[in-house]
């Protein structure tokens, strides 16, 4: 049974810094049949799920226009965990944020690893408030 749980949410001032975590339990990442992208989605109240960052399973990141140079992805395969350091936050940051896995098809682009689609597991969510 795979289990994704986020942690590290919290309330910061404009330009302060957060890091989430992602701890994924049942995700087999050392199969040779089956490939894992991961990836962290945000909602705001009356929005939609947007993706902001994910990794694939070679190591390649894509990122939301929004948070470039500002927001880094990080992958730890032997403790099944994903990472989201976020600088220079915005109040347009607020939002709920989701950590996401799925299994990899075999022919996909850098964009859809930012679509819901892409996966299939989903965390509850932890929250981020970033004040002005």
């Amino acid at each position: 049974q795979v289990q994704l749980v986020e942690s590290g949410g919290g309330s910061v001032q404009a330009g302060g810094s957060l890091r989430l975590s992602c701890t994924a339990s049942g995700l087999n990442f050392d199969s040779a049949d089956i490939t894992i992208s991961m990836g962290w989605f945000r909602q705001a109240p009356g929005g939609e799920r947007e993706g902001v960052a994910a990794i694939d399973s070679d190591g390649s990141r894509s990122y939301a226009n929004s948070v470039k140079r500002r927001f880094i992805i990080s992958q730890d395969k032997t403790k099944k965990m994903l990472y989201l350091q976020m600088n220079s936050l915005k109040p347009e940051d607020t939002a709920m944020y989701y950590c996401a896995a799925g299994e990899e098809p075999d022919v996909y682009d850098d964009q859809d690893l930012l679509t819901i689609n892409h996966y299939r597991y989903w965390g509850q969510g932890t929250q981020v408030t970033v004040s002005s």
